[in-house]
């Protein structure tokens, strides 16, 4: 096992590349009561085309969701009684390129690895326990048709892309799921769930050998094989004009989001990168620092829940800046309008060093906390990318490089707007 210390963030984990191909890393933290553990897979809801054994798969929209939901049932019954038995709180969720089950406990720690890993490697699914859920998860669904947030992101989604799996909902549509079956699970666990795609972030008062210990004596021995993924042609990243999607919804004031679509990086390195260029652009042109962000706050057409930042998924990348206004098309006229001007003019170096430390501390502090940095370690893994780099990449950024950003990718041409309005009285 590989002991890594970095010195500069005072930082040292333990990591180790089993047979199996799984990827292990331990943050021990002694002096902590509560031990976290976090088994993704590089999978998600993008993943509906693949090819496995010469075969081609195309899956229903919603598979991965509905896979996260059935891998809680063993053979021998539902697992979260097995979890409240050992004081083990667990949960999951499913992303657009990953799907993570994760623990937390303050005793029996190994004891809830390894019932952790025992249950996401082993599929059992019937006919009559996927036709059961159906009708749960179709609730779920109807819940997020629901939600103004979520509908804003869907339908921004769909108008930014043409065909990218990305532009259908996490959990499927109702429709999609009724096509889902016992097999196609099985498939879907098959393609993905190798160890050789997965990871195991583990942090907490933990002995790395025993991590280790456990995920050999669970996991199979050797790897098998993993789905090569298909989304379809590449996205262009212009069009002739802003795309544009409304909705009427019972809001009591309209809402928007309006994203902008990035270059596409080359490598994992770039991906990260990316994403720390792209949240400091965000901050440069409408952060809360800003004088723009001041007047926009002053003229009454935005309010303290408007943000923006950057968003990636896979080699897919865009800047969204959204919120609730009373005039949602003259704030993005208006963001338009400076994005243009600093991309003229340029910026107060000063102010975008500040910006530069401030995003640079806001890292640093997510490192307290077990759930980001188990997310953060695994998502840049299965994106090529060694998390931990950011420290020397904040370094490197410069102005010019975040203003050209500004100036190339905030534009019509490559802009989706998203709005929901209240729906007409009476």
């Amino acid at each position: 096992m590989k002991k890594v210390v970095l010195e500069q963030l005072r930082e040292t984990f333990y990591e180790e590349r089993l047979p199996n191909g799984l990827r292990i890393r331990v943050i021990p933290r002694p002096d902590f009561a509560k031990t976290y553990s976090f088994f993704a897979t590089d999978f998600g809801s993008i993943d509906t085309k693949f090819t496995m054994d010469g075969k081609v798969y195309e899956t229903p929209a919603g598979v991965a969701h509905y896979l996260e939901h059935k891998l809680f049932d063993m053979p021998e019954g539902n697992v979260m009684q097995m979890f409240s038995a050992l004081g083990g709180s667990p949960n999951a969720f499913t992303g657009y390129s990953m799907t993570a089950y994760h623990v937390e406990s303050t005793e029996h720690w190994r004891e809830n690895l390894e019932l952790l890993l025992r249950y996401v490697s082993t599929p059992y699914f019937t006919e009559e326990s996927v036709e059961k859920e159906r009708g749960i998860i179709a609730q779920e669904i109807r819940m997020y048709e629901d939600s103004s947030g979520s509908r804003m992101y869907e339908n921004l989604f769909a108008a930014l892309y043409q065909h990218h799996p990305i532009r259908v909902p996490i959990a499927g549509t109702v429709e999609s799921i009724q096509d889902i079956t016992a097999q196609t699970l099985y498939d879907c666990h098959k393609a993905f769930y190798d160890p050789s795609n997965m990871m195991l972030c583990v942090a907490g008062p933990v002995d790395p050998v025993l991590v280790v210990e456990s995920a050999r004596n669970i996991l199979p021995k050797t790897p098998g094989g993993v789905g090569g993924r298909d989304y379809g042609p590449a996205e262009p990243l212009t069009a002739e004009k802003m795309a544009r999607v409304e909705q009427n919804m019972e809001v009591s004031m309209p809402g928007f989001t309006v994203a902008f679509r990035c270059d596409t990086p080359k490598t994992g390195a770039d991906i990260l990168r990316q994403e720390l260029v792209g949240d400091l652009a965000a901050e440069l042109l409408v952060g809360e620092s800003t004088a723009f962000y001041t007047k926009l706050y002053e003229d009454g057409l935005i309010d303290c829940d408007f943000s923006a930042g950057y968003e990636g998924v896979k080699t897919l990348g865009m800047l969204s800046i959204g919120g609730d206004s009373n005039e949602p098309e003259r704030v993005v006229d208006a963001v338009l309008q400076e994005a243009e001007r600093l991309g003229r003019e340029g910026a107060d170096e000063a102010l975008f060093q500040r910006l530069k430390r401030s995003a640079f501390g806001r890292r640093i502090r997510e490192l307290d906390s077990f759930e980001n940095i188990c997310y953060r370690m695994c998502q840049s893994t299965f994106e090529g990318a060694f998390y931990y780099d950011f420290p020397d990449l904040y370094r490197s950024i410069t102005l010019d490089e975040t203003v050209r950003m500004i100036r190339d990718t905030v534009v019509p041409q490559r802009a989706a707007l998203s709005l929901i309005y209240p729906n007409a009285k009476g």
